[in-house]
């Protein structure tokens, strides 16, 4: 395992993401991930597989002090005392007392922003979320958090692989030391279909979703949770810090067109 340095905290580069993974699936890639080595598990309320992700650490060997856990807050409990209330419900469900990394999953202008962060920051300071952050937030919503709420911004989680293209957010997280959790890096499975990416794969005896995932985490701050619902899968994408890619291979994957976005919901934001 690799780990980014953020803030002075180590975060493994590679995660699991857990999206659609639910009851005794997710606890045994959960645990599977675990045995294999991974480190970084990261889920949300909306999943609803919180109590799923927590019987599966219970069970495993690894301290819970080794496991760099994220949860997100759903933007419809973006109140204050949602915040407060439904991040209970998030540890009690996972059986832990706090989370490494604490995110607003999207967000939502319905709510004052400011006073979210203030319920976020409470929890912060009571040892429950580690570090706060967000996700989908674009560039000039991460601003607004940074610049003018003033908050202390641990990670912007969005989608990010080879076809969308987030260079601008990326180039401002790394000037502000803000991770980017790569979420979707798969572009869910489309890697696998890329041309460019296969001849690439071809030439380190890697997959396209191993190249894809090496791309990303050459990046400064750049961090990914691959999703996988098999242990062939959780191995393979584990399997990437055994090589680099050549300069001449990673500007290849940096020329291909970045259009794709794959998670747009009607909620979503102006991307910008």
């Amino acid at each position: 395992m690799q780990y980014k340095n953020i803030q002075g905290l180590d975060v493994p580069e590679i995660g699991l993401g857990t999206y659609k993974l639910h009851d005794r699936e997710c606890s045994r890639i959960v645990r599977t991930a675990l045995d294999i080595g991974y480190r970084h598990i990261d889920t949300a309320q909306m999943y609803k597989n919180e109590r799923s992700i927590g019987e599966a650490m219970s069970v495993s060997n690894v301290p819970r002090e080794d496991i760099f856990l994220s949860t997100k807050i759903w933007h419809t409990n973006l109140e204050a005392d949602d915040v407060l209330q439904t991040t209970e419900e998030s540890l009690r469900q996972m059986d832990t007392p706090y989370v490494d990394l604490l995110m607003i999953h999207w967000p939502n202008d319905q709510y004052d922003l400011r006073s979210t962060i203030e319920s976020m920051l409470v929890l912060r300071d009571q040892g429950k979320a580690m570090n706060i952050g967000v996700s989908n937030f674009p560039l000039h919503l991460l601003k607004k958090v940074k610049e003018q709420i003033r908050a202390p911004i641990f990670c912007d989680q969005v989608e990010f692989h080879p076809f969308i293209d987030q260079l601008d957010l990326l180039d401002y997280a790394i000037e502000n030391d803000i991770m980017v959790t790569a979420y979707s890096p798969l572009a869910q499975g489309k890697v696998m279909q890329n041309d460019d990416l296969q001849e690439i794969a071809d030439k380190y005896g890697k997959s396209p979703a191993q190249i894809s995932l090496r791309w990303l985490i050459e990046q400064e701050n750049v961090v990914a949770i691959p999703k996988a619902s098999s242990e062939e899968h959780l191995k393979e994408n584990f399997d990437v810090f055994d090589f680099y890619l050549e300069d001449e291979d990673f500007d290849r994957i940096d020329q291909l067109e970045k259009t794709t976005r794959l998670v747009n919901p009607s909620f979503a934001p102006d991307w910008g």
